[in-house]
């Protein structure tokens, strides 16, 4: 039973925090009182200088005449600052002092008990209203043998059962956010007397009050619930391995072997997932990492290569084996982002869906390597060339280090670029962002030309970690595997909503189960409907967010 004694009422409250609030006032007068003439002028005058500046009915001369003497005020209002800078910080340091030995004890401690105790009581009183329509409907029903007169006493039953829940709801809510409330007061107090500047510990204390606040246990199992089953999989798989295989799998050598597998992916998986972002896919990726492939297999081959492109047998040895290795990354770079812009073009000017301009690049690059090469494998490329440019550091393969500097680039052009913006904005809503200025045609192909240039990357460095071996038929599923990555890390396919983050999540997520899995000797097939379930999961999420929105 709740204890009724222990609920304030709202006078009770504010009496409680009456006192915190008159110290606190009092001392934040002082603290203003030395602002007034310091810090308070000093932002006064440098907003009236910024607003001088871009005052065009003001004559250069005036302009400058009322810069001028505002930057002369504006010293004399730095210099006041700088002198009551001490007494205003042992001002702040008092009132922060006082609020960490009052506020909780004397205020918030109690609010919080009284809203726990108003809790229990508002759920017993559901509880009991709930009882007490079951119990009138029961009687009602009792009374009632014509089946339209049932069916209506069902209907008015479940309609007062639903507004009674509402109505809990809402005291629930009440309640949850006078708390929230309470807590949220001490940091109004703070923000007055810094004037928003808060401590680090201010901003985290903020952060987690917050996130207690706006949790939703349906939000959260929407956006992790796939995340944490598979991350209990792979619990399991730890636990199996040693048993079946009698090896460990969580090991060190066996996590750098993970992320030197994902490290080529993650460069065709940032690649797409921009494309994702505009609603977009790409069915070509396989078959621009086999294009890729040969081509730099060919350039950075082991001697005179053994193979040939249209019957043509190339010969790179007179060139230095750093420069080939450059050529050959050029070369894939160029390819790559030349096919993919082919692709981008279509989708852009003739709003073309993906699927069809990705698929005939697809089938274009297969058949024409598969043509020219007459489909067989070049050999290994020089030895040198890995050691060179991915080398393995005390163990530690720098393949990883690549893959990471790709990671902090495209999240750069995302976050911190007018085109990331823009990105986002076509993706979303493509007619608000044309209406806006912006230029749908620019960045569809910006992103195209973005993949490109990643595809032609990862498939160099796929080289590289191979030492060749080079054939139109390599890369043969990995389209699949870049945009089951983006999917599961939360890349919406409804456009204009995605992160980095989840782009690398979703990554190390197939890779770690595909290695996992080998490792236990489950039958690639089976791997695949592993995949595709989890991709099957990752979508129909990402869909009941959307529909929930609408």
């Amino acid at each position: 039973m709740a204890d009724k004694s222990m609920i304030l009422s709202a006078e009770a409250e504010a009496a409680l925090l009456k006192p915190i609030d008159e110290y606190v006032g009092k001392i934040q007068k002082q603290i203003d009182a030395l602002r007034v003439d310091g810090s308070d002028k000093v932002r006064s005058l440098k907003n009236h200088i910024a607003i001088a500046k871009e005052d065009k009915n003001l004559t250069k001369e005036e302009r400058a005449k009322i810069i001028a003497k505002d930057k002369a005020d504006l010293e004399k209002a730095k210099s006041v600052e700088s002198a009551n800078k001490d007494k205003v910080s042992k001002l702040i340091s008092d009132a922060e002092s006082y609020l960490s030995k009052h506020y909780k004890s004397d205020y918030y401690e109690k609010v919080v008990a009284s809203c726990e105790a108003e809790k229990a009581a508002e759920n017993a009183s559901y509880d009991k209203i709930v009882a007490t329509i079951k119990t009138e409907h029961e009687q009602a029903l009792a009374k009632l043998s014509d089946s339209e007169e049932i069916k209506d006493e069902k209907y008015v039953y479940r309609n007062r059962l639903f507004d009674a829940q509402m109505t809990h709801e809402s005291k629930l809510q009440e309640i949850k956010d006078r708390k929230h409330d309470a807590f949220a007061h001490k940091f109004h107090l703070i923000d007055l007397l810094r004037m928003s500047k808060y401590t680090f510990g201010q901003k985290q204390a903020q952060k987690v009050e917050n996130y207690k606040y706006t949790f939703n246990t349906t939000q959260f199992m929407y956006k992790n619930g796939l995340y944490i089953v598979i991350l209990l999989i792979f619990i399991a798989l730890c636990i199996i391995t040693p048993i079946v295989k009698h090896t460990q799998l969580l090991t060190l050598t066996n996590i750098l072997n993970i992320l030197q597998q994902a490290s080529p992916r993650m460069f065709l998986a940032l690649g797409v997932a921009g494309l994702i972002l505009l609603t977009g896919t790409d069915l070509s990726i396989g078959r621009m990492v086999g294009m890729g492939m040969v081509t730099a297999t060919i350039i950075m081959h082991s001697g005179v290569n053994t193979g040939g492109v249209f019957g043509h047998i190339f010969d790179f040895t007179g060139i230095p084996v750093a420069g080939r290795a450059i050529i050959a990354l050029v070369a894939c770079i160029i390819l790559t982002t030349v096919f993919a812009s082919i692709a981008g073009f279509f989708m852009a000017k003739y709003k073309m869906h993906p699927f069809i301009s990705t698929m005939a690049n697809m089938l274009i690059i297969f058949g024409l390597v598969t043509y020219a090469t007459k489909g067989v494998s070049f050999g290994a490329i020089e030895s040198s060339i890995p050691n060179m440019f991915i080398p393995n550091l005390g163990g530690f393969p720098t393949i990883i280090i690549w893959a990471v500097v790709a990671i902090i680039v495209v999240w750069f052009i995302w976050n911190k670029t007018t085109f990331g913006k823009n990105l986002y904005a076509v993706g979303g809503n493509p007619e608000a962002a044309s209406v806006s200025g912006i230029s749908v045609f620019k960045v569809t192909m910006g992103a195209f030309i973005l993949a490109g240039i990643l595809y032609g990357f990862g498939s160099w460095l796929e080289c590289n970690r191979m030492v060749g071996s080079g054939s139109a038929a390599y890369g043969q599923g990995w389209d699949m595997d870049a945009i089951a990555a983006c999917v599961v890390g939360g890349v919406s396919f409804t456009g204009g909503i995605g992160k980095i983050s989840g782009v690398v999540t979703g990554v190390l997520i197939f890779t770690s189960l595909t290695y996992s899995l080998t490792i236990l000797g489950i039958d690639t097939n089976l791997q695949f409907i592993f995949e595709g379930i989890i991709i099957l999961a990752a979508v129909t999420l990402d869909c009941l967010k959307y529909v929930q929105k609408k």
